[in-house]
């Protein structure tokens, strides 16, 4: 079993050094056959040549330097691509995470779960810019997803690699992997691991983080409940348009014969017509998105289901 450690950094210069004496004593004392790949997100201080120095000492250690500074999920989505173990572990290069818990992830998948998430039960951040906001938005997101986990923010994670190699990252959405993992059939495990506060640098997330994550989840849901009928989204908020629409011509016909006012002397006229637009445009996107829901299955053979195992069933060329 080789096992493929994934680290994206952004200006971490002042930690390159203490991780690697730490990631080194971790896989001394541990039989792990290994690589380490180190994925520089664009740094602009020294961590690029850093981590050249630290890969020329050390064949095991593999160094992806991103042209610009693409973001931690772009990072990670590099990693995985040119990962070549059985068993990819995630985390974060400012210390914070232990390589110590790397054995309790693994030994979860070999249990049988197919992801193991760590949890940062006792964190060591800023608990009201931090940890509050951070608890509300996971509690959220598995209220929304039905995927259940305590830390969906922390990066330590394990995969197997037939997993996580079907997920597809875009934007911010590595926090979602569970999520896009359990789409494809994965059986997700959550332990605690230990957490240490940051020595040196600064963090690269604050507040605003939070309406990317709002914004995330509503991505999210959307894939996961309408992907492949997207006609149901537009089309129901083209019905309630077409309702308010009727609704409001009701109206108007009551005030103009039994309420005293005339078409001009209220909104509704306009309100009718807007409505009724609004509708009309709603329904129309979504048939183009059904149209470009079959195109994308069609033209790459994509089935829409996924098949966990057969008995006595030829397989298709």
């Amino acid at each position: 079993m080789k096992v493929s450690l994934i680290i994206p950094l952004y200006n971490e210069e002042e930690n390159i050094q203490p991780l690697m004496s730490r990631l080194k004593e971790f896989f001394d004392e541990n039989d792990y056959t290994y690589e380490i790949i180190f994925v520089n997100d664009g740094s602009s201080d020294t961590t690029a040549q850093l981590l050249d120095e630290q890969a020329e000492s050390n064949d095991c250690y593999k160094v992806i330097h991103l042209r610009r500074n693409f973001g931690q999920t772009a990072a990670i989505m590099a990693g995985i691509d040119h990962a070549g173990g059985d068993i990819l572990v995630t985390m974060d290069g400012d210390l914070q995470n232990d390589p110590a818990d790397i054995p309790l992830l693994i030994a979860k998948i070999e249990e049988g779960y197919s992801l193991c998430s760590g949890w940062r039960k006792d964190r060591k951040d800023n608990p009201l810019t931090r940890t509050l906001p951070s608890r509300i938005a996971n509690m959220l997101i598995s209220k929304i997803s039905g995927v259940h986990l305590n830390d969906y923010g922390c990066t330590l994670k394990a995969y197997k690699r037939e997993i996580i190699k079907e997920v597809k990252l875009y934007g911010e959405m590595h926090r979602f992997i569970p999520i896009y993992a359990y789409w494809y059939g994965a059986q997700v495990a959550e332990i605690p691991v230990h957490h240490h506060p940051r020595k040196y640098g600064t963090s690269k997330y604050g507040l605003g983080r939070i309406f990317k994550v709002i914004l995330d989840l509503m991505v999210v849901k959307f894939l996961a409940s309408y992907s492949q009928k997207p006609i149901y989204v537009f089309g129901g908020f083209g019905l309630i348009n077409f309702l308010l629409s009727f609704a409001c011509f009701g109206l108007m016909v009551y005030f103009k014969y039994w309420g005293g006012k005339t078409f001009i002397q209220t909104p509704l006229p306009q309100l009718v017509v807007l409505f009724f637009i609004m509708g009309f445009m709603s329904i129309l996107m979504g048939f183009t998105a059904e149209i470009q829901m079959r195109t994308y299955y069609e033209s790459q053979s994509k089935p829409a289901y996924l098949i966990s195992r057969t008995r006595n069933v030829e397989q298709k060329d």
